[in-house]
């Protein structure tokens, strides 16, 4: 039974990941995932429909689950028909996330069990709300009180919403396929009456104020509207020809006619509302093959993205790095052999299942594996377990495992918390765009952090082992060492070919190999650190715990490279001050800092054998 567990459970692992690829039970009878997988242009890019509902929920509420208030459970893309074509019913949901009580108070509300509201909870404050958003926002984002940073969050989440509203749809229309058929044939004496009115010469006046009555109408949604869903005409390739379905009706009087793009949304929206499935089925289907005529190559991959959300790779493999973890851990304490392997092949299983994450970002995006910060953290992840799976085959321990676990578990959760500002996929800035530099330098500078990472969790669980147990043979000692120092090795030669390959860069862009840009410094103190690190073993000034405490320390330097200077509004590479962000990084350099100072206990108060020195 030990002998086939190691089987047993890689075999359970590939089924859960194989589950995930399975599409979601449809309990209705519209076919929600056809409409999920039409394509649209938001962000700079095509996407589904399926990505604009999964990254609105995540930016509205903080998660992608949705719960109505009869306690079903909707689909992200159901969720979405009805804030599109069914907003008296949408504005009743509960998806705006407020967890500050002074913001709460603007709507005359108290801190609660509750945390979401809905639209018309809050529709008696939104004068308010916007008068507070009008005194924060001449303010900087880093000295904003808590109170004016969640003001802005709330407002930007409430323009969110009214602007996915009025993409698809007239704000005071109840049928609005109707009102478009009436426009189309109101539309020839429309425009008669507006020429004749501009000549100078007599006209209708009812046909003008009718015409002119829409034209404001449509001006409001093209101004409002958020989303690009009317492809080219003619099949154009330029992704800058995608309109929004306000500007295509705004086109409607210089073409004379209402664009067919549009009716079929408004028939979309007809069928969804009065829950007439077979002709939104139908729909659907005949829109999506006329699209495919055109635009086969962005069709193809709008299918894989929405099954690329469907299946969550990241967390999946979030998920299995745990479960390795916990086995790894088990193993030092009972079946070592048996469980050790069983940790090893799930903490494969879960690399396989972030390396065709990131493979698919990479295919849709038409990029590197690195293109922000949502992906760099993926990328320190996968890099650092990658290199923990050899070390794990190399020492069969499992403290490879135990650190992949680990490492894999914790940027994963760091990237999910990224995804919360909306699509992680986003467009590149105009000075990053160059998949050359994106492929050498951000590549290698990163592997970079994920290897100083590995070296100062691994000298972590030496710490740890030492201090709070006896686990920590002279054998296990011997071979973290080990560990620690080839992966720090591995770590100054890819952070000094990174940092030479950024300034390379920077040379070519800004004129200047070196600008003591904080990211620039930050780039340097990690080759220099780990330089320290390799001389101070050299030169014998440490052992192993002075090198564990060493390699603690290169966390702190490395964190603050790669969020500190990013996060904190400073420098040519800051992305923007995040409070939150700025909390969890003093809290982490904190913890390093106790595990250094846990380190430096006196040999005496070490649990197990007593040859470290420092």
């Amino acid at each position: 039974m030990k002998k086939s567990l190691p089987f047993l459970i890689l075999l359970l692992g590939v089924v859960y990941l194989v589950s995930t690829l399975a599409p979601p039970a449809n309990k209705t009878e519209f076919d929600l995932g056809g409409f999920a997988r039409l394509p649209v242009l938001v962000d700079g890019r095509i996407k589904p429909l399926d990505t604009v509902a999964r990254t609105s929920l995540l930016v509205l509420q903080g998660r992608q689950r949705f719960v109505a208030p009869n306690g079903a459970s909707l689909q992200p893309v159901e969720w979405l028909l009805d804030v599109f074509f069914n907003p008296a019913v949408a504005d009743d949901y509960q998806h705006f996330l407020i967890e500050n009580p002074e913001v709460l108070a603007l709507f005359s509300r108290e801190q609660g069990n509750q945390k979401r509201f809905s639209f018309n909870e809050l529709r008696g404050g939104l004068s308010e709300l916007e008068r507070q958003m009008r005194l924060a926002d001449p303010v900087d984002e880093s000295v904003r009180t808590p109170f004016q940073r969640e003001v802005a969050k709330l407002y930007q989440r409430v323009v969110l919403y009214q602007r996915l509203q009025a993409s698809v749809n007239l704000a005071d229309s109840p049928d609005f396929f109707a009102d478009l058929q009436r426009f189309q044939n109101q539309l020839p004496a429309g425009i008669a009456a507006v020429r004749a009115k501009k000549a100078g010469q007599p006209y209708n006046e009812q046909d003008y104020k009718a015409v002119m009555d829409f034209a404001s109408r449509f001006q409001f949604m093209s101004e409002s509207g958020y989303l690009l869903l009317i492809p080219p005409l003619g099949g154009n390739a330029d992704i800058n020809a995608w309109r929004k379905p306000g500007d295509a009706l705004m086109d409607s009087f210089r073409r004379g006619e209402v664009d067919l793009d549009v009716l079929v949304y408004a028939a979309f929206g007809r069928a969804w509302r009065l829950k007439q499935p077979r002709d939104f089925n139908d729909g659907v289907k005949a829109y999506g093959t006329q699209l495919a005529r055109q635009f086969t190559p962005q069709l193809h991959k709008c299918n894989a993205e929405a099954i690329f959300n469907q299946a969550q790779p990241f967390y999946s493999s979030m998920v299995l790095y745990v479960l390795a973890f916990l086995l790894a851990v088990i193993s030092w304490l009972k079946w070592p052999e048996v469980l050790q392997r069983s940790a090893f092949w799930l903490l494969g299983l879960a690399f396989v299942g972030a390396t065709a994450g990131i493979i698919t970002r990479m295919w849709l995006e038409g990029r590197p594996p690195v293109t922000n910060l949502y992906s760099s953290a993926v990328f320190v992840g996968w890099v650092a377990v990658a290199l923990c799976l050899v070390l794990d085959r190399l020492y069969k321990n499992a403290i490879g495992t135990v650190a992949g676990g680990m490492i894999g578990f914790g940027t994963l959760l760091i990237a999910h918390h990224l995804s919360l500002s909306g699509d992680t996929m986003e467009m590149m800035r105009a000075v990053l765009d160059s998949n050359f530099w994106l492929a050498t330098h951000v590549v290698v500078i990163t592997m970079g952090y994920g290897s100083t990472f590995l070296a100062g969790f691994l000298a972590i669980i030496y710490i740890s082992r030492g201090t709070l147990t006896k686990s920590l043979t002279k054998e296990t000692a011997d071979a973290l060492t080990r560990m620690v120092y080839g992966i720090v090795c591995f770590a100054t030669l890819f952070s000094l070919v990174g940092t030479v390959l950024g300034g390379i860069w920077a040379d070519q862009s800004w004129g200047r190999f070196w600008g003591w840009d904080p990211k620039e410094n930050g780039a340097l103190i990690i080759v220099l650190w780990n330089a320290i690190i390799l001389h101070c073993r050299w030169g014998g000034l440490v052992k192993q715990r002075g090198l564990m405490m060493l390699a603690v320390f290169g966390n702190i330097v490395t964190s603050w490279s790669w969020f500190g200077v990013n996060m904190l509004g400073v420098g040519l590479h800051s992305y923007g001050f995040m409070q939150a962000a700025f909390y969890w990084l003093i809290a982490f350099v904190a913890s390093q800092v106790l595990i250094i100072g846990l380190a430096a206990l006196p040999r005496d108060r070490w649990r197990s054998f007593q040859t470290q020195s420092a």
